[in-house]
């Protein structure tokens, strides 16, 4: 029997590569996203190769998101793989000059829309004593660095979600991993800067960044493991990247 993987934020990125990847090994595919105008030419182009069906909804809307998954066909309510992908950042202030909006949209979807989601889906798990959650984490959730300071706190709230779902999870034969990425060339920085496209191609500029594709095979290797091996937890940097903030652009 085919595998059915839950993936959010996968209109753009990672979340969009790894739904790719995992549609060409024939997993069965359960698309989440805000924009439905993509989460509609996914179902096209990725329809040819798996089963699919997708979900319109915000992971900050605790309403939207326990109603979306509620809607779920019969044969998309059995979900093996759970895919904790979608996120953001908003701005790059010192804390003093931090704009609370920005503080709020981070923590809704990095945070809270991650727990949301899961708790709608780790029923499904607990109730057949299997399943995989894999959470898409960042190095900002293993080091701290200048103006990071909210969107830091929300993806270290992921790594400590991360460890709390596996030693919760352990007895119902659930696996948990996380997955860190450093600097990955994608929509990531336009929507830190606010579309300030220019400042957004130089976070990439003058060395190989990470790509989406790169992260959706290291998700692919970690789910395809056997049974008995968990893959709890890594760390992603582009050859360039030694640090959150030393890059060896040349």
């Amino acid at each position: 029997m085919s595998l059915t993987a839950f993936i959010t934020g996968a209109t753009s990125g990672i979340g969009k590569a790894t739904a790719v990847l995992f549609a060409k090994n024939g997993i069965r595919l359960v698309l989440c996203g805000r924009r439905k105008d993509r989460l509609d030419r996914l179902q096209k182009e990725l329809g040819e190769l798996t089963e699919l069906t997708t979900l319109a909804f915000d992971v900050r809307n605790k309403e939207d998101v326990f109603k979306a998954i509620a809607t779920l066909p019969d044969n998309f309510q059995t979900i093996d793989i759970l895919i904790n992908n979608a996120g953001n950042a908003h701005g790059l202030s010192t804390i003093q000059d931090g704009d609370i909006d920005d503080w709020d949209a981070m923590l809704d979807i990095n945070v809270k829309g991650l727990l949301y989601v899961s708790k709608a889906i780790i029923p499904i798990m607990t109730k057949r004593n299997s399943g995989f959650i894999v959470n898409i984490g960042s190095i900002a959730g293993k080091e701290v660095y200048p103006n990071g300071n909210v969107y830091c706190a929300s993806k270290h709230a992921v790594n400590a979600l991360n460890k709390s779902m596996r030693i919760d999870l352990n007895q119902y034969n659930i696996r948990v991993s996380a997955i860190h990425p450093g600097a990955v060339e994608t929509e990531f920085s336009d929507v830190r800067f606010k579309g300030d496209t220019e400042r957004a191609k130089s976070v990439y500029a003058g060395y190989k960044a990470l790509q989406a594709e790169d992260i959706a095979d290291i998700i692919y290797f970690v789910v395809t493991r056997p049974y008995h091996v968990n893959i709890e937890d890594l760390v992603v940097y582009p050859t360039a990247q030694a640090s959150a903030t030393i890059l060896n652009k040349n």
